[in-house]
């Protein structure tokens, strides 16, 4: 496998598990949320300097309907992580208590807000790309031929993995917290990473699954044409 390509997974497969832990503000504690965010928005400016050629290339060539989703994407998910660093540092308490504002609460809740809509827009940024992730996966174990009974199994748990994750979007009240009425919503009071991780990981696949099968099957009913 390229190098360079290895690279890009590995920065972004760690910028993802920094996204989970900095979501998982009430088991990490606000010290460990401040750190993991400091080295979430270094890899980020990374991601985007390894990246830098799409940005160039966005006014070139025909656009579909593929090419649109990820360049809307990538557009609000950068605008959504720069709006989360920047409000982060008025509201800081361990790494900026210098910056630190009176009646922040407005503040919190934008940083909030957009820190959860960032989510989402990552997993959809995922799943626009999950077929090259997959193929580059692939290479990298060795896996070429296709199997008729390992797709039937994959589709299968992809399944499951939607089934629980809009369940778990419900009682984690997730909605709440895309709206800045209620951006801090409600919290299953557990305190436990494996639940949080399981059940986060479980939303991510929705939009991930969802994007990718909705932009095959565009694909297949454009091939008709």
């Amino acid at each position: 496998m390229n190098r360079n390509i290895l690279i890009r997974l590995v920065i972004d497969l760690v910028m993802t598990v920094l996204m989970l832990v900095a979501m998982a503000y009430h088991v990490t504690g606000n010290t460990i949320h401040e750190v993991v965010g400091i080295v979430l928005f270094i890899l980020f400016i990374v991601h985007n300097i390894l990246n830098r050629r799409w940005y160039k290339m966005i006014i070139k060539g025909t656009y579909n309907v593929r090419r649109i989703l990820k360049i809307m994407i990538n557009l609000l998910f950068l605008v959504s992580m720069v709006v989360v660093m920047i409000s982060s540092v008025p509201i800081s308490r361990d790494i900026f208590p210098y910056f630190s504002i009176n009646n922040d609460m407005v503040v919190r809740q934008i940083h909030v807000l957009t820190a959860y809509w960032g989510f989402i827009f990552m997993a959809v940024h995922i799943g626009v790309s999950w077929g090259t992730i997959i193929n580059a996966v692939r290479k990298m174990t060795g896996i070429t031929g296709m199997s008729r009974i390992r797709t039937i199994v994959l589709r299968v748990l992809a399944v499951l993995i939607v089934i629980y994750g809009v369940q778990t979007s419900f009682e984690r009240d997730l909605g709440s917290k895309l709206i800045i009425y209620d951006p801090f919503g409600s919290y299953i009071l557990d305190n436990s990473a494996m639940g949080f991780l399981i059940d986060y990981l479980s939303i991510m696949g929705i939009y991930i699954c969802g994007t990718h099968y909705a932009l095959k099957f565009v694909r297949s009913e454009a091939g008709k044409d």
